[in-house]
């Protein structure tokens, strides 16, 4: 990779660690419904410009509310203790899920290297089950471990969207996303409660909904998928990895989290599963998602 698109990969990293402590700060100003809605609005924005990607309303419908599952997933647990570090790796335990998911659906059988990835990371998970309850109760870790499940479904059906500027259609399915989220906004939180959320925000959770919209998912997905375009995945994907780092240190600076032995281990375990299989020399061959 030439030095430039190393750098960017590497930003892009910092971009989505960074991004799970700014959350953080945002939900404790208002619910994780309100900060979904609000972020899915602004990446909608560039649609009014952008043409629609040449996909099928299904995949973009479908992909779209796998997205607003996930997003609304890892904000409730934030927002109901979970800490932002440990929130991070479990979001990119996506990759054992999507590989996984792949094999079970499509029978698409993973390598001896991916199996063993999986085992490793599932043990880090239940490292870190044993650890629930502690500071945060099971019922948000168990909504949080939803997202990296949806998170997986939905990379299987961006994988018919090979050839689309990410821009393009990330703003067209954040626009289809806000039916789906402005009904769970006014049926949970009310339009009194919303409003006063929207006229008492800070301009802190101002800036960190703008990082979050413009930044982590506009920019970040733009620059991931020109990436994705003109290297192999092999070459990209591992550059993920720095996520969960990235995102524990940084909360860790930020609101001292801390990390029993057992927790710590546990996330050390999950990335080293996750390494294991992105960094697998022979990724199996991807069929077209029927």
């Amino acid at each position: 990779m030439k030095p430039l698109d190393i750098f960017l990969a590497i930003a892009v990293a910092v971009i989505w660690g960074v991004g799970f402590v700014l959350t953080r700060m945002a939900v404790e100003e208002m619910s994780s419904t309100l900060l979904t809605t609000l972020r899915f609005g602004i990446t909608a924005l560039p649609c009014l410009l952008l043409a629609r990607p040449k996909l099928s309303w299904q995949l973009v419908v479908a992909t779209s509310w796998l997205l607003v599952a996930q997003f609304l997933a890892q904000t409730y647990g934030m927002a109901h203790g979970v800490p932002a570090g440990l929130t991070a790796v479990i979001v990119q335990s996506q990759a054992l899920f999507t590989v996984a998911l792949a094999a079970l659906l499509l029978k698409e059988l993973p390598t001896r290297q991916q199996v063993i990835g999986i085992v490793v990371a599932m043990g880090g998970l239940m490292m870190i089950c044993f650890t629930v309850g502690y500071d945060f109760s099971v019922f948000p870790f168990i909504v949080l471990m939803t997202a990296p499940i949806s998170f997986a479904f939905s990379n299987l059906l961006l994988r018919r969207a090979q050839g689309v500027p990410m821009l393009d259609l990330f703003s067209w399915i954040s626009l289809v996303a806000m039916l789906p989220l402005l009904v769970v906004l006014f049926t949970v939180d009310g339009a009194a409660t919303t409003w006063h959320s929207l006229t008492h925000v800070s301009l802190k959770v101002i800036a960190c909904v703008l990082f979050l919209a413009l930044g982590g998912t506009s920019l970040g997905y733009w620059i991931w998928g020109r990436l994705l375009r003109d290297y192999s995945a092999a070459q990209v994907v591992p550059f993920a990895l720095l996520v969960p780092f990235i995102g524990a240190a940084a909360s860790s600076l930020t609101f001292g989290e801390t990390f029993g032995p057992l927790r710590l281990s546990g996330m050390i375990v999950v990335v080293l599963g996750i390494a294991v299989m992105l960094l697998s020399r022979r990724p199996p061959v991807m069929r077209e998602v029927a």
